[in-house]
C-alpha cells in the first residue's frame, strides 16, 4: 500500500484512489492520533491495516455520500486542518473552490463573534472613568 503523505512530505494528502472513486486522506506513518481525531471529527472515516496492530491509517470520505458531497466534504476540511497547523495537499480532481471559499468564510465568522469571547469576572469590578474637568 502506498502512503502518499509519507511519499510527498505532508500531513495529509487528500486524493481519489487510482481505479476507484473513493476520496482517500493518507496521513504520514506515526502521525499524531490528534490529527486522526480531526479527520474523523471533519467527517472523514477512518481505516486501519492490519487490524490487530496499525502500521498504516487513512481515512476516507463516507461512500454514502454522492460524489458531489464527497468533494465538498473533502474540501472542507482542508481550511480546519490548516488552521490546526497541518501541511494539506489536495489533487485538483477533488478539490472545490467556491466550498474552500465558504469553509473558510465560515471558520472566520466562527472566530469573530463577540459571544465567543468571556465576559469579565464578577468579583473583579469595573471602576468607573474620572470625571473631566473643564477650568
Amino acid at each position: 500500500m502506498a502512503n502518499l503523505a509519507d511519499e510527498y512530505g505532508t500531513d495529509v494528502e487528500i486524493y481519489i484512489k487510482a481505479l476507484t472513486t473513493t476520496i482517500h486522506a493518507d496521513t504520514p506513518t506515526g502521525a499524531p492520533a490528534k490529527l486522526h481525531d480531526l479527520l474523523e471529527q471533519l467527517g472523514l472515516e477512518r481505516h486501519e491495516y492490519p487490524t490487530d496492530a496499525p502500521l498504516y491509517i487513512w481515512h476516507t470520505v463516507p461512500g454514502h455520500l454522492g460524489a458531489d458531497e464527497q468533494k465538498r466534504l473533502a474540501t472542507r476540511a482542508i481550511p480546519a486542518l490548516l488552521l490546526a497547523g497541518y501541511e494539506v495537499n489536495c489533487t485538483p480532481d477533488v478539490f472545490d473552490e467556491a466550498t474552500y471559499r465558504q469553509a473558510v468564510h465560515d471558520i472566520r465568522t466562527r472566530a469573530g463573534r463577540p459571544a465567543a469571547q468571556q465576559p469579565a469576572p464578577a468579583s473583579s469590578p469595573s471602576r468607573p472613568a474620572p470625571a473631566r474637568r473643564t477650568p
